[in-house]
């Protein structure tokens, strides 16, 4: 067996992602000439059928999903190789583009941003702040480096680092509501209340309605400390991260309406990247730290 050649184990590679040589060749930007030539010299090579070309598509042989398994472990490795040159090409990065979610508690995060940043004077940190959907966006639109937020876990382009978990409290000011009312409140006696909710920062993802009551007025608002001072005044009710409200729930300020209908809920704040970009040396050790700093940043 001579050996193969990376190109030709990339077009093998396409053929069996796109479906035919055709298709591949598009994808490649090469001609379908080229991409047959390729594949063919590959099974030369190795002395395989890798294709059963018999029918009207073209399917992989036995020994072609065999082998198409084990290349598919060394192209990841090539990719990341490419990845690992490019950055080293990069030097230290002149800025980052950091997104901060709403539900973030800012002084920790930003606090562990100040830090680490005070230690990188020649990178300027551009620091961003979006809502709901916003933070995501950005970091698919290649708008952000790293977002501080929720995201989709099952997103294969994402990876994360857990920072904790952040508990909402469906809340209201005393004497919002009429006395007596239920323990368990169900979200359709809520209609006459004015729901205090945020506002999506997102521009062209689909809209995303979180604890929304529906038919309810509301009243939207840009951040949770807005938020937060709308329902202190008894202007609405609405959901509120814990870690917020813990002086005004012990006080009375605000009131828990949680219950059995109206449960609440508990999201995932995570830091995220994208995982098939490059990330040059200054937001890989951002990356480490994080990760370092993680286990015990929400305590």
């Amino acid at each position: 067996m001579n050996d193969f050649t990376l190109h030709d184990l990339q077009c093998f590679d396409a053929v069996v992602r796109a479906g035919g040589f055709q298709a591949a060749a598009g994808a490649l930007h090469r001609s379908h000439p080229a991409v047959f030539a390729a594949v063919a010299r590959l099974e030369r090579q190795l002395g395989l059928s890798l294709f059963d070309r018999g029918g009207y598509r073209v399917v992989l042989t036995d020994a072609g999903r065999s082998f198409h398994g084990r290349a598919q472990a060394l192209l990841r490795e090539l990719d990341g190789l490419r990845n690992h040159a490019e950055q080293l090409a990069m030097g230290e990065e002149s800025e980052l583009h950091v997104v901060i979610g709403d539900l973030c508690p800012r002084p920790q995060l930003l606090g562990l941003l100040a830090r680490f940043f005070a230690g990188c004077p020649a990178t300027r940190l551009n620091l961003h702040f979006e809502t709901v959907s916003g933070p995501l966006e950005r970091l698919l639109d290649d708008e952000a480096d790293l977002i501080l937020h929720r995201v989709d876990k099952a997103d294969p382009c994402i990876e994360w680092i857990d920072l904790g978990k952040v508990p909402f409290v469906p809340v209201v000011a005393p004497g919002l509501l009429p006395s007596p009312w239920p323990r368990a409140i169900r979200p359709e006696r809520l209609r006459g209340f004015t729901q205090c909710v945020m506002r999506d920062s997102a521009r062209h993802s689909p809209p995303s309605d979180h604890f929304v009551v529906a038919g309810a007025p509301q009243c939207t608002v840009a951040d949770q400390a807005m938020k937060k001072e709308v329902i202190l005044q008894g202007l609405g009710w609405g959901h509120l991260p814990r870690f917020l409200i813990v002086e005004e729930l012990r006080s009375g300020a605000l009131l828990s309406i949680a219950g059995r209908y109206l449960p609440g809920r508990t999201e995932e704040l995570v830091a995220a990247r994208r995982q098939d970009r490059p990330h040059g040396p200054v937001a890989s050790r951002l990356w480490a730290h994080l990760r370092e700093q993680a286990p015990g940043l929400l305590r």
